[in-house]
């Protein structure tokens, strides 16, 4: 009976394969997004760390741009002192404006991914319980077909049976009447 039946099992068998590594394929893709978004937030606190360097380091060269106008041309001190308070006055207004927004940034972006990895762990929950419901109907199905096929092959048995039976029976009259004409 399995002669019949192994050709049904194998396709079920094939179907359910594919869907499981489709699950699989999906979930890899969802856990790639929130790796992403991971390195996302990672790279944007690097950003902010190197645009804040640069900034210092501007402030720092117009330091030393102001010291040596200071230190080559007599008189100028008092204007200078006030250019650099003017400069540190406006750097300090940048970089905290830049603090804040990096901090507004990375606090959406933080909730972005947030909203995100929940959604994609309610999104493969869903999708999980889908597909059991989906496999374990499908096993149902893999089984009522294992069970018509085996019928049929049943069926097809006791039919060759009753042939071959009829088949015998019809050997048996031609032999009789065949000896019937001899006699």
């Amino acid at each position: 009976m399995s002669e019949y039946t192994t050709p049904v099992t194998t396709a079920f068998e094939a179907q359910r394969a594919t869907i499981e590594q489709s699950q699989k394929a999906v979930e890899q893709g969802v856990q790639f997004g929130q790796r992403m978004s991971q390195a996302m937030l990672g790279g944007l606190e690097s950003q902010e760390s190197v645009q804040r360097r640069g900034v210092e380091l501007s402030q720092t060269a117009i330091h030393t741009y102001l010291d040596t106008l200071e230190s080559s041309v007599p008189g100028v001190e008092p204007a200078v002192e006030e250019m650099r308070d003017t400069v540190d006055e406006q750097f300090e207004f940048l970089l905290e404006n830049h603090a804040e927004t990096f901090d507004a940034v990375e606090t959406e972006l933080d909730e972005g991914v947030e909203a995100y990895d929940e959604m994609a762990s309610d999104t493969l929950e869903s999708l999980d319980d889908q597909l059991s419901m989906l496999i374990e109907a499908h096993e149902d199905l893999e089984a009522q077909s294992v069970d018509a096929v085996e019928g049929m092959a049943d069926q097809v048995e006791d039919l060759q049976a009753q042939v071959e039976e009829v088949s015998d029976q019809i050997q048996d009259v031609q032999e009789q009447a065949a000896e019937a004409v001899d006699a």
